[in-house]
């Protein structure tokens, strides 16, 4: 991501020009940072997310919205686009639009060399401020490995929790979904070549 010069915006002009836009913005305390277009890994590795989800809550009272979601995190006035996110709860909008989610139970975010660090540190602390957030999803789609943070019920810890080859599979407990790692990363090809690229960019980053 990168900051944008413009002057200072409020959260309500910041949604109604991003309503307008063409390319999609996270949002903190005035500033907006345009966010990067995803690879074709990353692509796949959403897509097939999107779709394992799908099939198991199709049944049961928990929407599954994919990244054009908005989500707010109230307390520290973040609004970002996950890659996915599920809510379990009557969901709750900022207002009547219905686009930008204030209660998600789980947040997936998949990786990439320029949001990695983000992701890992100072977006997460943005995101354990949100009540409701259960379980939050890391997926690397480098290798075929998933980590995941789960909220602990009495206390304000997390604990973390990762699975790695195409044979495993993950639970999530908060929404009674079961992720297999071969689904997940389905005609993502690990190139060696392409893997060492992320690495090396990844490196690069500042974090």
């Amino acid at each position: 991501m990168s900051a944008e010069s413009v002057p200072q915006l409020s959260p309500q002009e910041y949604l109604k020009t991003e309503r307008q836009s063409n390319t999609k913005h996270e949002y903190l305390r005035g500033t907006l940072f345009a966010m990067a277009g995803a690879s074709r890994w990353h692509n796949l590795v959403v897509a097939n997310i999107i779709g394992e989800l799908r099939n198991q809550l199709k049944n049961t009272s928990c929407e599954l919205y994919p990244g054009d979601m908005r989500v707010r995190i109230q307390e520290t006035d973040l609004y970002t686009y996950p890659d996915a996110v599920v809510v379990c709860d009557p969901p709750r909008f900022e207002d009547m639009a219905g686009d930008t989610l204030l209660n998600p139970t789980v947040i997936i975010e998949v990786l990439s060399p320029s949001t990695e660090g983000y992701d890992r540190g100072a977006k997460f602390a943005h995101y354990r401020r949100i009540k409701s957030l259960q379980q939050y999803v890391l997926i690397t789609p480098d290798a075929p490995r998933i980590e995941w943070y789960t909220r602990h019920k009495e206390s304000r810890f997390w604990y973390l929790q990762e699975v790695e080859g195409l044979e495993a599979e993950m639970v999530l407990e908060s929404i009674a979904c079961r992720l297999h790692l071969a689904e997940v990363f389905d005609k993502v090809e690990f190139d060696e070549t392409e893997r060492r690229e992320y690495m090396a960019a990844a490196r690069r980053m500042p974090r």
